[in-house]
């Protein structure tokens, strides 16, 4: 089936859908894009000033670490060139004069041996060793500050940084941090926890001293929020909106009318009652005049049936009128020769009489049976004519056969009048021959169905027999029942004691 052909069987509905997305659809794609686009742009926009803001947060504590540990060498060194004097209070009263710096500090020989420490510092282990300019920082091992170490000619200083001081400065920077931590190997000093562990942030890695500490971020993961989608892509939903609400319109202004229309016309039964069209269907005035139209044209049709009814019931009834009186003159011409057959002056005469007047019975039997079958027009059935036959054939038998048997084996077959006159004639013709060829011997008939269209008539008796007879009268029955196989556009099969002939029949219901 080509794509035209599955096209005109699509519904109106979707045959409109589908033409307004092919024509809207270039634009559909251009706003898309552009929406698209436009989100894309946004979204680089806020992860880039989510990057700052971590920027500005990490770039606050590695200023914070590194103002102290600036000081520090500066103190530590001033401290070290006067080694006489006191070099922690030496250090101390340099470190008084500088603000928001650390004075918790421990001054260690090169070599790492303690000399002094200052304030609440607690010292710990001797390495690092850092050299004279050199500085390192690290993760105090109780986990509530920083450390660093900073080497000046003379030996080395060592400071804490508080993590209440380094949270304030990534809090001071403005920027709206939602997790800091800072990170050394596998030691971890958390700062600003995160509200919800699994939530969504967008989080970054800094590192900071020389890259002995890592500073891990976490922001907002902001993105374009729904409404902002739709403002970028209003054009496109535009788009799709007017084409759902043309669809939406011709459905229900157009197509579901319609429907309703058509299961109005299709619920109608002739004969039944007047076609019962809706009255709603929608604002549309032409739908409202087709409904209209069908309505007069409905009518129209009914009273042309009503006036094909009646013409073809008188016609039946004279069909009836004749059929029966056709049946009553077979029937009076029957009597008649029964009346003359008796008063033959010879018996053959009165043999001539009598097997006229069965034929002529028969011919009756199947205008009966004909003008009974005409109201429900399937025909002639076989069943009853060929049951009511055989009777009137063993009540017209001569003396000699009285005591004929006819033995019926019947399926209940129907066929035209023509097959049912050819079917009687040959019966009668057959069972005649029997019953005056061999009174004593009984008669097997049987009509059975072989397929849809056809049906099987058999007569058996032993007087029936295929081979040539001289005899006349013989050749005689033998040409007669050859001419009515011949009617019924079969061959006769001939076996010896059964005669058999298809013949056509109405498929069964």
């Amino acid at each position: 089936m080509s794509a035209a052909e599955r096209f005109e069987r699509l519904p109106t509905a979707a045959k409109l859908l589908l033409i307004l997305t092919a024509v809207l659809l270039p634009i559909g794609v251009a706003l898309a894009w552009l929406g698209e686009t436009g989100i894309g742009q946004a979204d680089k926009a806020l992860a880039g000033r989510n990057e700052e803001w971590a920027r500005s947060a990490v770039q606050s504590i590695e200023s914070l670490i590194a103002r102290n540990a600036l000081a520090l060498r500066v103190a530590a060194a001033g401290a070290f060139h006067n080694p006489r004097a006191d070099l922690c209070a030496t250090a101390a009263d340099a470190l008084a004069t500088t603000p928001a710096i650390s004075r918790n500090f421990a001054l260690r020989s090169p070599s790492g041996d303690l000399l002094c420490t200052n304030g609440a510092f607690v010292p710990k282990e001797a390495n690092p060793l850092v050299a004279p300019g050199d500085i390192r920082a690290w993760i105090d091992p109780n986990g509530r500050e920083v450390d660093v170490r900073v080497g000046v000619a003379g030996g080395m200083a060592t400071a804490s940084v508080p993590a209440t001081e380094i949270r304030n400065a990534a809090k001071d920077s403005g920027a709206p941090v939602k997790f800091v931590e800072i990170r050394d190997g596998e030691t971890v000093l958390g700062l600003i926890p995160a509200d919800d562990p699994k939530g969504d942030l967008a989080v970054s890695e800094w590192p900071i001293s020389n890259g002995n500490l890592k500073i891990r971020v976490g922001m907002a993961h902001e993105q374009i929020t729904t409404g902002d989608r739709l403002i970028l892509l209003l054009p496109l939903l535009m788009w799709v909106l007017a084409a759902i609400v043309t669809w939406f319109l011709v459905t229900r202004l157009l197509i579901r009318p319609l429907r309703r229309l058509e299961r109005a016309v299709i619920a109608y039964r002739p004969g039944e009652g007047r076609l019962e069209l809706p009255r709603k269907l929608g604002p549309s005035t032409e739908i409202q005049e087709l409904r209209d139209a069908f309505g007069r044209t409905i009518d129209r049709v009914e009273e042309s049936d009503r006036e094909t009814g009646a013409a073809l019931e008188g016609q039946r009834r004279l069909v009836r009128e004749v059929h029966h009186r056709v049946k009553n003159n077979l029937q009076v011409v029957a009597s008649l020769l029964n009346i003359h057959g008796r008063s033959a002056g010879t018996s053959d005469a009165r043999d001539a009489y009598v097997g006229i007047s069965r034929r002529v019975g028969a011919l009756s039997i199947v205008h009966r049976n004909h003008f009974a079958e005409m109201e429900e027009n399937r025909g002639i059935a076989l069943r009853p004519l060929v049951t009511e036959l055989a009777a009137e054939l063993r009540a017209t038998a001569p003396e000699t056969a009285r005591g004929l048997r006819i033995d019926l084996e019947l399926d209940s077959l129907n066929t035209t009048q023509d097959v049912a006159v050819a079917v009687a004639f040959l019966i009668t013709e057959i069972i005649e021959f029997a019953m005056l060829n061999a009174p004593q011997d009984s008669i097997e008939l049987a009509l059975r169905r072989t397929s849809e269209l056809t049906g099987r008539l058999t007569l058996g008796s032993p007087v029936l027999r295929p081979e040539n007879d001289e005899e006349p009268e013989k050749l005689q029955f033998e040409r007669i029942v050859s001419g009515l196989a011949k009617q019924l556009r079969s061959p006769l099969d001939r076996k010896l004691g059964r005669y058999s002939v298809d013949l056509p029949v109405f498929p069964s219901d």
